[in-house]
């Protein structure tokens, strides 16, 4: 065993001194040493119930016969972080996860890990880490948060956001709006709807590092508690068998995430993760690869915010098993990867039942025959840019417009509540991608403005930035290359003619080569917004979203 290192031979008795320290005894350092990732902190919603998890977990890992030891990893709460200088530091977490995570790991010489995310980075950071650790590893999260309820229909945070616009623009009262407040939030937990974190949690499963409701059971059940028992259990087995993550996240896996992803209709923040997480096993994701698994995979759930369903519905309707037993249906999943669960993917999926048509739409009857997600290209995004078609309002899927032009997000919130942007505008917002922002915030108080005032049908918002998964509309965000670098969007000028064409796949300006070449022979390079702290390490390290926003050590 890896802990022998630290536990056994007479070179090692400083080592068992320092364990004795902890507490432990002989027999507990005679088992396998168990490191238990736990994210449990009091500012996240979605973490505060870990402690409870974490617990399970430890007893699930006694009861096999192994020794748990539980060490933290940080978390963010992208909402609370929301539309200020904090969330700069949202997306920079994932990576300082996966190194912290790392570090802890190997400098302890864990036989084996259970990870404890829930929240947006959390959960791809742990997923880095666990590739390349790779020490049998199981993933068990906190679980979504239950729908809230104002004036008889379900809620969750983007409809929160969307009224505060609404306030803005006068369709609802103070009082309306101090309900949804007060009731869009009602339990711990991820946020119910399928933005970023339930997205990973269910991608979690597909990839197979999670037990079979990983992503859906709801944070408040105590079949979470039970889950959280089971993988604790559950990973002994693997470390007896000897089944590491880089054996379970394959290429093949990450294909099926990518298939499962678009029928969920995910947040567009996969399309950072998924990629990150393919380069820690080697291999070469190219956001290319979307359009062609999303021509083939139909989209077969609208849950929130692109639909009236939420994450406790998806749990009632079969999971994420039932997704891919439907997908399975036309042989569209890789089904001989090996999971978590000592089988294969087709072996977990072959009594997964649909249990609500309604929810979960069968394979024959999708909403859209093509998948959740798009990614466009043109001369306004040569290496691409990110749409969550599902959550594109018919009338916009083909729109062109006048650009309204704004170099941080904090210029557009004020145009748009200023009542500035009119219908048919397109704004673009930039210099706020990985290296620009830097940290990529994501643009939920904007595209929740824009909605909130009745303007989601009619105006388009394109950034190098990114969009939180609660975001719908026209919202085209990770446009690459970046204005930071000189990216095309740097040149866009008030008024430029901006065409957007989902179907075809399509983002253009309309200018022509010559005048683009005669703006870019003037453009210069804006001073860094931060130059010192981690802020500005990454922003020097950091590589484009068309690459997932990865880390690379500059080359001279």
């Amino acid at each position: 065993m890896r802990s022998d290192t630290v536990t056994k031979g007479k070179q090692q008795a400083p080592h068992r001194s320092l364990f004795n320290a902890l507490g432990l005894t002989p027999e507990e350092m005679e088992r396998p040493l168990v490191g238990i990732v736990s994210s449990y902190n009091e500012i996240v919603p979605g973490h505060m119930n870990l402690d409870k998890i974490v617990n399970a977990v430890k007893q699930g890992v006694a009861m096999a016969g192994g020794t748990p030891i539980v060490f933290p990893a940080i978390a963010v709460c992208d909402g609370i972080a929301m539309g200020h200088l904090g969330m700069k530091y949202s997306l920079v977490t994932r990576d300082l996860i996966a190194d912290s995570t790392e570090a802890m790991a190997i400098a302890h010489q864990f036989d084996a890990l259970v990870m404890v995310p829930n929240c947006d980075k959390n959960v791809p950071g742990l997923l880095m880490a666990a590739a390349r650790i790779n020490v049998p590893t199981i993933f068990v999260s906190g679980g979504p948060m239950l729908a809230g309820h104002v004036k008889g229909k379900k809620t969750s945070l983007s409809s929160m956001f969307e009224a505060v616009g609404a306030n803005a623009a006068g369709l609802i009262t103070d009082e309306d709006l101090c309900e949804f407040e007060n009731k869009t939030c009602p339990t711990c937990g991820s946020c119910s709807g399928m933005y970023t974190a339930n997205s990973m949690n269910c991608l979690t499963e597909v990839l197979g590092m999670g037990l079979g409701g990983n992503g859906t059971i709801p944070a408040v059940y105590s079949a979470r508690i039970r889950l959280a028992k089971q993988a604790g259990m559950k990973v002994m087995e693997l470390l007896e068998k000897n089944i590491r993550p880089r054996d379970i996240m394959t290429e093949k896996a990450v294909l099926n995430a990518l298939t499962v992803d678009m029928a969920l209709g995910c947040s567009t923040n996969s399309m950072l993760h998924l990629p990150a997480i393919a380069h820690e096993i080697g291999m070469d994701f190219e956001i290319d690869f979307a359009n062609g698994i999303s021509e083939k995979t139909p989209n077969l759930c609208h849950l929130a915010p692109a639909g009236p369903t939420y994450m406790e519905d998806l749990n009632e309707a079969g999971g994420v098993y039932a997704v891919m037993a439907e997908l399975n249906k036309k042989n569209l999943l890789h089904t001989d990867c090996m999971t978590v669960t000592g089988r294969t993917v087709g072996e977990n999926i072959a009594n997964a039942v649909n249990k609500d048509p309604e929810v979960i739409r069968p394979i024959d009857n999708p909403y859209t025959p093509t998948g959740g997600l798009a990614v466009l290209k043109g001369n306004l995004a040569p290496d691409g840019s990110v749409v969550k078609r599902s959550a594109v309002v018919e009338e916009m899927l083909v729109h062109e417009g006048p650009a309204r032009v704004f170099d941080c997000e904090e210029d557009a919130i004020e145009a748009i509540k200023g009542g500035k942007i009119k219908a048919g505008d397109v704004v673009v917002i930039r210099y706020e991608g990985p290296k620009g922002g830097p940290g990529m915030r994501e643009m939920l108080n904007p595209t929740s403005a824009i909605a909130g005032m009745g303007l989601g049908s009619s105006v388009a918002l394109i950034t190098d930035g990114r969009f939180s998964g609660a975001s719908r509309g026209a919202s085209i965000g990770h446009v690459s290359p970046e204005a930071a670098v000189g990216g095309p969007i740097a040149l866009v000028e008030e008024g430029d003619r901006i065409r957007i064409d989902i179907p075809n796949l399509k983002l253009e300006i309309d200018v022509t080569e010559e005048e683009m070449a005669k703006r870019r022979e003037a453009w210069q390079p804006r001073e860094p917004k931060v130059t010192t702290g981690y802020l500005a390490r990454y922003a020097a390290m950091v590589t484009s979203g068309n690459r997932g926003a990865i880390l690379e050590i500059p080359r001279k």
